[in-house]
């Protein structure tokens, strides 16, 4: 019969299509990884993989293997969790996929308060696109995803935690910066800058400006939040910023300022995802709740004028 080990050859091949790379990503040689790759086409009687010069691609029959065995890889995962459990609490590295619109301001007390009840747990933390990311979960990649709503995927237990406000900024010598109060009306056709539209946050900027009347920038993306940042505090456009970033990064600079909009009340939805047939199941619940806790302390933390 097929190996476990030549399942896990096969899936390196396909994420990778490369017998070089691939082989380093599973822990092998490569003289290796082809041996066994050969062994399991004998064993099976047929081509899974078509050799390149320059690379290697699945055969038709190879890519649905190759997905079926990826499966069994992820289920053989979660019965060694479950069999652990049942022995000692959560512990070594938890492969942790986290929004870089969120981890950085959020993510380093929560780590600190679990290493301290857990000192056996250790973070290895990923960040990334969250679709993209939720398809790392789903393959096992990953155990745990953190980010806006929605996180879709199959066979994923997703928990929501939180609301974070979204807040208007500006250039500190922007007209509406001075003013106490912003009506909407004074928003209309306003150019508004955005992270690139791969992040759930560009959609959220996407929204707000359609329902305030403003104008999105299309060939001014950032690619992070601090990008963003600074094409405001440049003059570019007004921003729209993740409550837990203003507060670790901008409230105590001077570079932009926050606009008091009347009737404003954005936010985004934050929750996190796990695989629902996970070992550890009960204790990422766990997790989730500690994530929870100190982004509610770090949300209270804020003033009237940053909520």
């Amino acid at each position: 019969m097929p190996t476990l080990r030549q399942f896990q050859y096969l899936v390196a091949v396909a994420d990778h299509r490369h017998f070089g790379r691939a082989a380093q990503a599973a822990g092998a040689s490569q003289p290796t990884l082809s041996h066994q790759l050969r062994a399991l086409e004998s064993r099976l009687g047929v081509t899974l993989v078509e050799r390149r010069t320059h690379g290697a691609e699945l055969s038709p029959i190879g890519r649905e293997i190759a997905e079926r065995a990826r499966r069994v890889l992820v289920e053989v995962k979660d019965i060694r969790d479950l069999a652990e459990r049942a022995s000692e609490s959560l512990a070594g590295t938890l492969r942790f996929g986290v929004s870089p619109t969120l981890g950085p301001y959020l993510m380093p007390p929560v780590i600190a308060a679990l290493h301290r009840a857990q000192p056996d747990l250790r973070f290895y933390m990923r960040e990334g696109i969250p679709d993209l990311q939720a398809m790392e979960l789903v393959k096992g990649a990953i155990d745990m995803l953190l980010g806006p709503l929605p996180i879709e995927g199959e066979n994923l237990t997703i928990e929501p935690l939180f609301r974070e406000p979204l807040l208007l900024v500006a250039p500190p010598d922007h007209p509406l910066a001075g003013q106490k109060k912003v009506d909407k009306a004074d928003l209309y056709n306003a150019p508004v800058l955005s992270i690139d539209r791969r992040h759930h946050m560009h959609r959220d900027v996407t929204e707000q400006c359609h329902a305030h009347g403003m104008h999105l920038l299309q060939d001014y993306e950032g690619t992070s939040l601090d990008s963003v940042r600074q094409m405001v505090a440049s003059g570019l456009g007004l921003g729209i910023l993740p409550a837990l970033y203003v507060q670790s990064e901008i409230t105590h600079g001077d570079d932009i300022a926050l606009l008091q909009v009347d009737g404003w009340k954005a936010s985004r939805s934050i929750g996190i995802a796990w695989r629902s047939g996970a070992g550890f199941a009960d204790e990422y619940l766990s997790v989730a709740g500690r994530i929870a806790d100190e982004a509610k302390i770090l949300l209270n933390k804020m003033t009237p004028q940053e909520h």
